[in-house]
């Protein structure tokens, strides 16, 4: 059982190093994400370089990545720890990508399709969370933040024996997001619907 779980991890790891910011980019002729605005190959910096309809397919199967890893842990039966691991690989293999150099994502998109897999409420209630702060405020980001640091809250009303998986998986997150949490501190974050902004 542990050599299947290894070989679980580093599947998720692969799915998650597939960048579809990169790929559907390049497919909408706008070249890499990474030499344009923020640099980060998200949902949110497509938005900006090649248009809604772009960015919703990276959206998409960036929230596949992580609910197809975690999901199919599930059906195989695997314990809780060993999935939070599994899900931390997907969004590992997003932020650093092997086939993409090692330079990807935030893991957001991510990170929220492994918690689909773990209950559809916590799922709904992350979502929401994150949309709330995004119409109050503006910032993609803060939203990211402030969601991620909810989710072991979240989880521990529906999901309570994946509260440590996701707290590992929150830290991850907000350390990725560090340095939109210093422009934030700093007042230089850009808000997600003014021209030119692509910070995620």
């Amino acid at each position: 059982m542990i050599s299947f779980t290894l070989m679980m991890i580093f599947a998720a790891y692969m799915l998650g190093s597939v960048s579809s910011a990169i790929m559907v980019s390049y497919l909408f002729g706008k070249g890499d994400p990474r030499t344009q605005g923020s640099g980060n190959p998200g949902a949110t910096n497509v938005l900006r370089i090649a248009g809604p309809f772009a960015a919703v397919i990276v959206l998409v199967f960036d929230i596949l990545k992580g609910t197809v890893s975690v999901y199919a842990a599930f059906l195989f039966g695997v314990d809780a720890i060993s999935i939070g691991v599994i899900a931390i690989a997907a969004c590992l293999g997003h932020m650093y990508p092997v086939f993409f150099k090692f330079k990807g994502g935030k893991g957001v998109a991510t990170a929220l399709g492994c918690l689909i897999s773990l209950d559809f409420n916590l799922a709904g209630l992350l979502l929401g969370t994150w949309l709330l702060v995004v119409i109050l405020t503006g910032y993609s980001s803060l939203a990211a933040i402030v969601t991620v640091t909810l989710a072991p809250i979240y989880t521990l009303l529906f999901k309570p024996d994946y509260v440590y998986p996701v707290i590992m998986l929150s830290a991850l997150i907000i350390w990725q997001h560090r340095d939109n949490i210093r422009r934030l501190l700093g007042g230089k974050e850009s808000k997600i619907w003014k021209k030119g902004n692509v910070n995620e």
